[in-house]
């Protein structure tokens, strides 16, 4: 069964964006100067807007709207800093130091990219109000599900980055009399719930293509929604189903896949993990159907023996990479001892272009070398990372290079586009949902009703996976000394099986734009973050030294100020940013 593939392909008529597809078997709609009512409320015509509203989640032209999060998330969360040279795309580095504004551009690209997918949304369901005869009743709940499920992803990210923020329904959208007095003085998450709800109630459990989202999905969104909102209890009755009975779109049973990098290779795109991922395409005719947001986060000037070339951005932090280091049963130091001198992972840790190179010696847990190039270590299989060859600026950004969802030699051609300026665009689907986010948060909800040892059973469970995918060479021998393992004793103290839950999610969903959203919500993010700069800062002095996070203001975004000019009074900034 293939995945459908988005390629904008219309233009605007009637205040309605228009979209084809690139693949052979879905939806194909020609651009012509003007439609009839008939044709745009024609189920095909529906459905063309829907595609819209899915083409639009990976942001487009607008690539920090993208549920990659990797700035938003992974670098305020201190996964990664910025990387690169200073002067390059200049704007995020205030957002890594805490220290946005409203007018940085970013932010409005953010904003502007996520209202967008809202407006395509939108269009769907007003389309679908006036649907024409040859929609039947079970069509038309499957689309309105699809297009309320796209929407409240939309105003989720939203809700997160900004709180606050008008709420556009099909009734006071762009172009309509309600517009004009849209406010942000409205609690964002109750649409959000109640746009999931409906697509937990009206979505069927597969579809026809495995790009589109299903009930599974939608109840897996709506449990996380509820963990942000603590209600643990509501989030436990669905994840236990979710884990028990969950299926993909395409039927299969959700659970793990057995090794960790393959998750990320795009032969296994719409594996069993995978909940929600945007359906990424290359060799489309447009790189906006690949990853857009991707294009300048490989390692630098690899040349034909490494993939991207451009440009050094997003790369892993001495704090994060220090965090896979395993005492001798395999476990994490959640105690965070492991950026203490003894315990740090000694390979590249100074920034120095004249250090030997000394491969460390401790133990790893090996998802370490599956999320972040190290020098010395097998990067996919183009060849052992070199380490400074390419680092562009080792003193800004230090010497380690992201993993996830880089393309392998292997892949050339076919999940690598090289239609535009550099071939780092891929057709590698980006998961926005995952089996093990699920289970950690099950986890999770299971620590705070007090069911530790259900907890850790659902941490095991991850862990497993983790022993198995130790990276090897080509001689078969260990990329470096892994040693990982099971929590074996029982869990009878809240506190440290807490810690233990977290700390899980920070190695397993390192660098995948989850980070900070998770400290924010746990109320943790002023220590974990300080804690962070204390070391990090002290090493890349010039991009990070003297950051630090202000409780009250950091946990959101400042409202884009062209918006709050547009808008006036009828906006109110966040606290902090007036």
């Amino acid at each position: 069964m293939k995945k459908f593939k988005f390629q904008i392909a219309a233009a605007l008529t009637a205040g309605i964006m228009l979209v084809g597809t690139s693949c052979e078997d879905f939806l194909d709609v020609p651009v012509v100067g003007q439609l009839s009512e008939a044709q745009l409320t024609s189920l095909e015509g529906i459905d063309a807007t829907l595609i819209g509203a899915y083409s639009q989640v990976n942001g487009r032209d607008q690539r920090m709207s993208s549920p990659s999060n990797w700035v938003w998330g992974s670098i305020r969360g201190g996964d990664a800093n910025k990387g690169t040279d200073p002067g390059d795309f200049a704007t995020i580095n205030p957002i890594q130091r805490f220290e946005a504004n409203p007018t940085i551009d970013v932010i409005e690209n953010n904003w502007q990219g996520l209202y967008e997918g809202i407006a395509r949304a939108n269009s769907t369901l007003r389309l679908l109000a006036m649907r024409g005869e040859d929609v039947s009743d079970a069509q038309a709940a499957n689309i309105e599900g699809q297009a309320r499920f796209l929407r409240g992803h939309y105003y989720f990210e939203l809700w997160r980055n900004y709180n606050r923020v008008p709420i556009m329904d099909v009734d006071n959208d762009y172009g309509t009399e309600g517009f004009n007095e849209l406010r942000n003085d409205q609690d964002v998450l109750p649409f959000v719930i109640a746009d999931f709800q409906f697509a937990v109630d009206n979505l069927p459990a597969t579809q026809a293509q495995v790009g589109r989202v299903n009930s599974w999905a939608a109840k897996s969104y709506l449990a996380k929604v509820y963990m942000y909102q603590q209600r643990f209890s509501d989030a436990k009755q669905l994840f236990d189903d979710i884990i028990a009975n969950g299926v993909t779109s395409n039927g299969l049973s959700y659970g793990l896949v057995p090794y960790y990098d393959d998750m990320f290779r795009g032969a296994n795109d719409n594996h069993q993990e995978s909940i929600w991922a945007y359906q990424s395409a290359a060799g489309t005719g447009s790189v906006n159907n690949a990853n857009p947001e991707f294009d300048l986060n490989f390692p630098y000037n690899t040349g034909p023996n490494g993939p991207g070339n451009c440009c050094g951005f997003f790369q892993p932090s001495f704090s994060f990479v220090n965090s896979f280091r395993t005492n001798a049963q395999g476990l994490p130091l959640i105690d965070n001892s492991f950026n203490q001198p003894a315990n740090r992972v000694a390979n590249d840790q100074g920034i120095n272009s004249d250090q030997p190179f000394t491969p460390d010696a401790g133990n790893l847990d090996p998802r370490l070398d599956h999320t972040v190039g190290r020098r010395g270590i097998p990067y996919l299989d183009w060849q052992d990372h070199p380490g400074q060859a390419w680092i562009r600026n080792q003193p800004n950004g230090g010497p380690y290079s992201p993993k996830k969802y880089v393309y392998q030699r292997a892949e050339e051609g076919t999940f690598q586009d090289n239609a535009s300026w550099t071939p780092g665009y891929t057709g590698i689907n980006i998961m926005i949902i995952r089996f093990a986010d699920v289970l950690l948060m099950a986890a999770e909800a299971e620590v705070e009703l007090g069911n530790l040892e259900r907890a850790r059973e659902l941490v095991n469970r991850v862990r497993e996976r983790a022993v198995n995918s130790k990276l090897l060479r080509d001689d078969g021998s260990m990329a470096a000394n892994y040693v990982v393992g099971l929590y074996e004793s029982a869990w009878t103290d809240a506190n440290t099986a807490r810690t233990a839950v977290r700390f899980e999610r920070k190695l397993e969903l390192g660098m995948e734009g989850q980070r900070f959203y998770d400290l924010v919500r746990w109320g943790i993010a002023k220590e974990e973050l300080d804690f962070y700069f204390a070391h990090d800062a002290a090493i890349l002095v010039a991009a990070l030294g003297g950051s630090s996070f202000t409780p009250g203001r950091d946990e959101l975004l400042p409202i884009p100020q062209f918006q709050i000019d547009l808008m006036g009074d009828r906006l109110v900034q966040n606290p902090g940013f007036n």
